[in-house]
């Protein structure tokens, strides 16, 4: 009795070791010398109706094949925390629940071929972080949609060959390189292996991107089959992806106002970007740190064109950096960058505001900007950045942009030290003199007199093209220099240059209009167009006077009918004989019967117009005349 139940416990412990089969299954363990080992189950009982839910919980790899099972469960595998190779292929599932794989931390396959599944729950792959295969070849597939995006990162191998797919999304090939931005390797364990064949595909933009991958040589993604056709549309059926060209399908460009800009603190900024593209392109504003802008307006004046316009308003020390302005469509992406940097801040001590121009108690210490004239800024406010609670009222946000309002706004302090130690205001009026001199293709001098200004006084010259306010450029000197040389100049141009005095009084101040002469180039181009334009003229003078004299003479001819009608007259007779018959007599001839008429009678004679027939000869007598009617 004893033996018997040392047997029974034997068996018991024997059976624990050994965790049970599925009676449908076949269940291996695969062992090695150290003890360890995998275990492998198969079912294949073409009776199998369900997913069975007694598998060894250390199953590595689970193949379900060839059964009646219809759909997967909700958490089927959830104990099997050491699967790392999932085959449920060549059955009839229609249904996989969203959590049929919950718990499947160290999945790496999951094949499902072979299936009739038409909606595969996509989210569901978030549950198989290390999943790195999946193959859903030989389904009902209609669609991939833009939310199974996030959950494909990982996939290196995604097979969707044999489906009923007819476009993807663009943004699923915006995961892989060359079109996410990562460098192009050549490592073959980075490379991506996609299976598209034998789906119906409407090429058109939205797989753009697909058919440009197949067209390319060395790429990290790795197409099973190369030769993928075209379905439709009707003009592209049967085309191979290789040779088929896309109408109306064009990858976004962009382009900026400009590429570094440098603002005073405290000033409005306007970053402007235009982008072309068909699809009409869409654009989105990113900061350096990832982050997108909001306050920005957009406008498509056409289709394929879209602008966009951000704003910053008083601008501080943490707005400087890079901002993307970032162009897509169906086709491609784009972007460009603005580099935006704030001028640096000068402490420097003020007498006190006065209560008029804030609330609030007044400090001693306040902030002045620097002045800056930037052409890229289509408006510009200036303001101080005072260190307590005080307030400078500021200029209006649209406010026009002159000359004075570019540096005096930021000198109102400075107005303020300079009248209180010279006790006098400094004016605009005493610029005087202002004028041009030894102007060449690309440079000009200007020189001036500043009376009643003391020599250090300082000035700024803001010169720019006649009419282009957006491209003023400035220059910072002292008065008592007289003079100073403005480069960069075009040639053949004409300019507007002024004198800004700082810290001056509301007045007017001293402009001038000047232009450059003509480089070598332009004589050179103006000479050639001279000799072309005489010898034109050599060739067309001629012919207008032949035409002029031929217009004189159907003129003259015209007016005097006179002659016509003499000539007219003159070609309306002509000269002719007529005869008729002699007077019969005893002594006459007789072959002598016709008489000849003097020609003179004859010329007075009208020939008609009428035919010989209507002419007749009448005969009366012997002795008569013979007449002739017309």
């Amino acid at each position: 009795m004893r033996r018997l139940l040392c047997v029974h416990v034997f068996l018991c412990c024997f059976s624990m070791a050994h965790p049970f089969c599925p009676s449908q299954c076949t269940c291996v363990f695969h062992g090695r010398t150290d003890g360890t080992g995998t275990r492998s189950v198969l079912c294949n009982d073409p009776d199998m109706s369900d997913i069975p839910v007694n598998v060894p919980v250390d199953t590595v790899k689970l193949r379900i094949e060839k059964t009646a099972v219809r759909r997967i469960p909700t958490e089927a595998f959830y104990y099997l925390v050491d699967l790392r190779f999932l085959w449920i292929t060549y059955n009839s599932i229609t249904s996989v629940d969203t959590a049929s794989f919950y718990n499947l931390k160290v999945l790496h396959e999951l094949r499902l071929d072979g299936n009739m599944i038409s909606m595969f729950p996509w989210e569901s792959l978030k549950e198989m972080p290390k999943l790195r295969t999946l193959d859903l070849h030989n389904n009902r597939l209609t669609n991939i949609p833009i939310e199974a995006i996030p959950h494909l990162l990982n996939i290196t191998y995604l097979d969707l060959s044999s489906n009923k797919l007819t476009t993807l999304p663009s943004e699923l090939m915006d995961i892989w390189p060359p079109f996410n931005g990562a460098p192009v390797s050549t490592n073959a364990s980075q490379k991506v292996v996609l299976g598209l064949q034998d789906n119906p595909w409407f090429c058109d933009c939205k797989i753009s991107k697909m058919i440009e991958i197949s067209k390319m040589a060395d790429t990290p993604v790795v197409l099973m089959d190369l030769f993928l056709t075209c379905s439709g549309p009707e003009n592209l059926a049967g085309v191979l992806f290789q040779r088929a060209e896309l109408d109306n399908c064009v990858k976004p460009s962009v382009m900026t106002s400009a590429t570094k800009i440098t603002s005073p603190l405290g000033s409005n900024v306007l970053l402007r970007c235009d982008a072309t593209g068909f699809p009409t392109p869409s654009l989105t504003w990113i900061k350096s740190d990832g982050s997108t802008v909001n306050s920005t307006v957009q406008e498509s004046p056409g289709d394929g064109v879209r602008w966009s316009i951000m704003s910053l308003t008083g601008i501080l020390s943490k707005d400087a950096g890079n901002y993307s302005c970032k162009a897509k469509n169906v086709a491609g992406n784009a972007e460009a960058t603005i580099s935006l940097s704030v001028a640096g801040a000068i402490s420097t001590t003020i007498p006190p505001v006065s209560p008029s121009n804030g609330t609030g108690p007044t400090s001693q210490g306040t902030t002045l900007v620097p002045p800056t004239a930037n052409p890229n800024l289509s408006a510009i406010t200036l303001t101080a950045a005072p260190r307590t609670s005080t307030t400078i009222s500021a200029v209006p946000k649209w406010q026009k942009t002159t000359p004075s309002n570019i540096v005096q706004k930021d000198s109102q302090q400075q107005e303020e030290i300079q009248q209180g130690s010279k006790g006098k205001k400094l004016t605009a009026e005493a610029i005087k003199d202002v004028k041009i001199v030894e102007e060449t293709s690309d440079s000009a001098v200007l020189l001036w007199t500043a009376d009643g200004l003391p020599n250090d006084a300082s000035l700024t010259v803001v010169y720019s093209p006649y009419g282009e306010d957006d491209a003023k450029r400035t220059l910072e000197t002292k008065a008592g220099s007289g003079k100073v040389l403005l480069e960069g100049l075009s040639s053949g141009m004409r300019y507007s240059v002024c004198l800004v005095v700082k810290g001056s009084t509301a007045g007017r101040d001293p402009c001038i209009d000047f232009y450059t002469s003509y480089g070598a180039d332009d004589s050179g181009q103006n000479q050639l167009f001279i000799i072309i334009s005489g010898i034109a003229c050599a060739l067309v003078l001629p012919l207008i006077a032949l035409l002029l004299y031929k217009i004189l003479a159907l003129y003259c001819k015209g007016s005097n009918p006179e002659v016509d009608e003499e000539e007219l007259e003159k070609e309306s007779y002509v000269k002719f004989e007529t005869i008729s018959m002699k007077q019969r007599t005893m002594n006459s001839h007789p072959t002598e019967l016709w008489a000849r008429r003097q020609t003179n009678e004859s010329e007075r004679m009208l020939l008609c117009s009428r035919s010989s027939i209507d002419s007749q000869m009448t005969y009366k007598s012997d002795s008569s005349r013979s007449e002739y009617l017309c």
